[in-house]
């Protein structure tokens, strides 16, 4: 086998796939669109499930791609040898192209002529068969045409060998396994077994099936292949170890650790896993918020989970004795030394990756403090009731008002000799759940069974491009729970009426808001939802009074909000046509969303857009808007808007009759939704982001009219500010910061030479004062303030004088312990091990580390003990002469 490095293995892979007509389609955000129900991209194909499905891809029917991923499901297992939080997926794809005869020969290529693998150690797994579909014979006579060993192919069950979902393309898939040099464990080991003879190394589904809703299977037109090999798992297994945490993913951050704490790793078990989930949890937290979704924690979905990271991480620094400096300097090391190459993103947003960091560690070790003392609080109150656990519901508030995660209490009692009623903690947090979920399920709630039964012949109609008030009877009035006749003040509810001016949240158009009146009561319109049937259903609560059904209601749309909503959704559709416009026709809309705030745009192009294109397209939506054009819907059937060449949504379920609009001569696309009377209302449009959210998708959010001026508003307070504080007018500010530039590197330079200038003089008879030991000379000094640069540079100087021997300098620095030590070829030669002295005199000052026999260096936190360590010297290189 051949050793990579990580970036080495990223490039091989795409090499060997571009080399054979694939095209890199490039990682997408870590954070997913939410179109999949989960928080994250837990997996290399996920971002590409509608082209598996059959959407045709920009970027061809061959692809390849290394996609970063992030799973929690399994965080319990992070701190073992293998499982992280974060993790690369080596992926690549045939949409409808090659299937399984290309792709057995060029995993085989891939295993054995890039990656050095012997024929003779390799083993795969195809599909054995069962009532539905049948044997793989196909991929077995593949694997072995391609060059496994006969006697190397198993047939494992379905369970092992199938990918699919509960309906929709599926198929068998064949793993690849590394057999080790070891006996079997017993007569049934195979691959899959855990006694470390089989090592999986990555994995090829073949697509070929359809499967039905009755459960049968039939063969598809166009078979796709997906294969997808984990990053550090192989990494790990190429460079000879089982542990991903010694690969050059994770080591340099496993030996700061090592220096920082003055613990080895591997030497404890519990101490171990604290390393190892550290460096996880706080890669992970770099990751998402360097991400180009630049997520921050936060107390709901994929910020939640940030926070619990950052916090589990801070956790297990401080059982290591490491503070919030020591994560902000390990996610220092995986932006510029780890992951500088492969994600630059993590480099060009540095600056708020360890801002958000840092805040979100001072915002938790704030209230730990307090937490810790309210815990000492609980702790002596169950002591003194005899109990033998502490409460469910006070370790819930520990969580819920100090952000304590549940196993930190339970670490904390288990230390006291008290457990902790994790079933009652449990019950706590649903309890909160069930309370909060209240209103926002409720709309949900009310679209669906609770209308099932209704007479067929009550339906809805909009008649709000018009109007924004109508008179009308409640037709249908339901509560949380089912159909009524009244609801009261306080209750929430859902409304229908025969004829509604409130615009359902449909076509990616957020819905009205408003208010509803009959002479009995005042009903908020907190959402309006579409309900099955043709029903359109008010969702909010009585303000004052009561409601009942029958009565006669006076229906008002919120006017300002929606206009804003109109304002923001006729701009996407200048938006839509200006992208066409700037970068080409293959610019198709996938989806788009418009509320009071901002629209978003989601649209089908292969790149990241440059700044010029932005710029350019900002400026002819604006254009447009200044021009005034007039706003006219049409309503005709769909053939013959398909005439006038009007876009229609890809994907998208048409009626007969459609609504066409037009925006002057400049964009016709179909639409249902609600715009203004002529573009100049939009007033102006400025672009905030562009990202990608999955493989050949791109998103664009911007805000319009007042959004718009708020947004240069606060701009122009934070000029000001800034301006404030560096002395000068916003007119100058620039000329002013790189004037401040030029004199804080000027004052730099000076500060470094003075320090240099004083440590030289400190050393100034240093040389003199060399000791004797067995033969060797011994220089042990002291010197003030200087950094671990500054060390090796004295270090060297004093080297040179004495010719040959032993250097040791000790500085205190920045409330920290500096050490280094040095050792001359002919010391060496006598024994010295300058790696072996530091690495015995490090613990006196509280420190660790470690080097080569010429040069080592150490960190350490008790700087009153550097004299102890200094007298230490002698004695350990004494040791080591002979």
């Amino acid at each position: 086998m051949k050793k990579f490095t990580a970036n080495e293995l990223r490039n091989a892979w795409k090499k060997f796939y571009i080399d054979r007509g694939h095209v890199d389609c490039g990682a997408v955000s870590l954070v997913s669109d939410g179109s999949t129900g989960v928080l994250f991209n837990v997996a290399g194909m996920q971002p590409l499930m509608p082209y598996l499905l059959g959407k045709k891809h920009p970027m061809g029917t061959r692809l390849c791609n290394v996609q970063g991923c992030v799973r929690t499901i399994d965080i319990d297992s992070v701190g073992d040898k293998s499982h992280g939080t974060f993790f690369e997926m080596m992926g690549s794809w045939s949409l409808g192209d090659y299937f399984k005869e290309d792709r057995c020969k060029w995993s085989f290529e891939l295993l054995t002529d890039v990656f050095g693998f012997d024929a003779d150690h390799l083993a795969a797994t195809v599909f054995a068969g069962d009532e539905n579909a049948p044997r793989d014979e196909e991929g077995a006579q593949c694997r072995i045409k391609s060059g496994f060993k006969p006697e190397n192919i198993y047939y494992l069950p379905k369970e092992d060998n199938w990918w699919g979902l509960e309906f929709g393309p599926c198929g068998p898939d064949s793993e690849m396994f590394y057999v080790a040099d070891v006996p079997p464990c017993g007569p049934d080991c195979k691959p899959g077994c855990h006694c470390g003879k089989y090592t999986e190394i990555g994995n090829d589904v073949f697509m070929q099936y359809e499967k039905h809703q009755d459960g049968s299977l039939t063969p598809l037109e166009k078979k796709n292949v997906d294969t997808g090999w984990g990053l550090e798992r192989n990494l790990a297994f190429l460079n000879g170890t089982d542990d991903v945490y010694k690969t050059d993913v994770h080591a340099p951050v496993i030996a700061y650790i090592e220096q920082n704490s003055g613990k080895k790793y591997e030497d404890d078990e519990k101490l171990t896993r604290s390393m190892r989930i550290l460096a996880d949890h706080t890669r992970t937290a770099v990751m998402l918020i360097g991400d180009e979704a630049r997520l921050v924690p936060g107390n709901t979905g994929a910020g939640y989970v940030l926070r619990r990271l950052i916090r589990r991480a801070v956790r297990h620094a401080r059982a290591l004795g490491l503070k919030k400096d020591n994560i902000i300097e390990i996610a220092s090391i995986y932006i510029d030394r780890v992951y500088s190459e492969a994600f630059p993103n993590l480099v060009t947003n540095r600056d708020f990756v360890l801002s958000e960091l840092s805040k979100e560690i001072e915002r938790f070790e704030s209230t730990l403090e307090n937490g810790m003392k309210e815990f000492v609080k609980i702790l002596d109150r169950s002591k003194a009731n005899g109990a033998g656990s502490i409460e469910g519901r006070d370790a819930f508030y520990l969580y819920d008002t100090f952000g304590f995660p549940l196993e930190l209490t339970v670490e904390m009692a288990g230390e006291e000799g008290l457990k902790v009623d994790e079933d009652g903690f449990k019950a706590a947090m649903e309890q909160q759940k069930q309370t909060a979920r209240a209103g926002s399920a409720f709309a949900q709630k009310n679209t669906t069974s609770i209308f099932d039964d209704l007479d067929a012949a009550i339906t809805s109609e909009f008649i709000g491009y018009d109007t924004l008030t109508a008179q009308e009877d409640i037709t249908v009035l339901a509560n949380e729970e089912a159909l009524t006749d009244c609801v009261r003040e306080g209750e929430r509810a859902t409304l229908i009426v025969a004829k509604t001016p409130f615009y359902a949240t449909m076509g990616g158009q957020k819905g009205d808001t408003g208010i509803i009146k009959t002479e009995s009561g005042t009903f908020k319109v907190e959402e309006t939802v579409k309900i099955a049937g043709g029903r359109i259903g008010h969702v909010g609560v009585v303000e004052s009074g009561s409601i009942s059904k029958g009565q006669s209601a006076t229906l008002c749309v919120d006017k300002e909000k929606r206009a804003m909503t109109c304002s923001n959704h006729s701009a996407t559709h200048l938006l839509q046509a200006a992208l066409r416009e700037v970068i080409g026709k293959e610019a198709h809309q996938q989806g788009s969303y418009q509320d009071t705030e901002r629209t978003r745009f989601d649209f089908s192009y292969g790149k990241a857009m440059t700044a010029d294109e932005l710029e350019r397209v900002e400026k002819i939506v604006n254009q447009k808007i200044a021009e005034n054009l007039p706003v006219r819907t049409d309503v005709m059937s769909i053939e013959d808007a398909k005439k006038t060449g009007a876009m229609a949504l890809f994907g998208e379920k048409y009626g007969d009759t459609v609504r066409v609009v037009n925006m002057g001569d400049y964009s016709v696309e179909l639409c249902g939704g609600t715009h203004v009377a002529n573009t100049g209302v939009i007033r102006s449009f400025k672009i905030l982001s562009e990202s990608g959210i999955a493989a050949g998708t791109r998103r664009i959010e911007a805000i319009t009219g007042q959004a718009v001026l708020d947004h240069y508003r606060k701009i122009e307070e934070e000029l000001a500010e800034a301006a404030k504080a560096a002395k000068t007018e916003p007119a100058n500010i620039l000329r002013r910061i790189l004037q401040m530039q030029d004199e804080i590197k000027a004052l730099s330079s000076e500060n470094e030479k003075l320090k240099a200038k004083l440590a030289n003089a400190s050393l100034s008879d240093s040389a003199s004062k060399a000791v004797d030991v067995k033969g060797v000379k011994l220089i042990a000094v002291k010197v003030d303030d200087v950094d671990m640069n500054g060390l090796r540079n004295l270090g060297d100087q004093l080297k040179n004088e004495i010719g040959e021997g032993v250097v040791f300098i000790a500085s205190a620095f920045a409330g920290k312990v500096n050490l280094l030590a040095m050792a001359t070829d002919g010391a060496m030669a006598r024994g010295a091990h300058a790696g072996n002295l530091i690495r015995e005199v490090a613990p006196i000052v509280a420190g660790g580390g470690g080097g080569r026999p010429n040069m080592a260096q150490a960190g350490g936190k008790d700087v009153s003990r550097i004299d102890e360590c200094l007298a230490s010297v002698s004695k350990v290189v004494e040791g080591q002469i002979v």
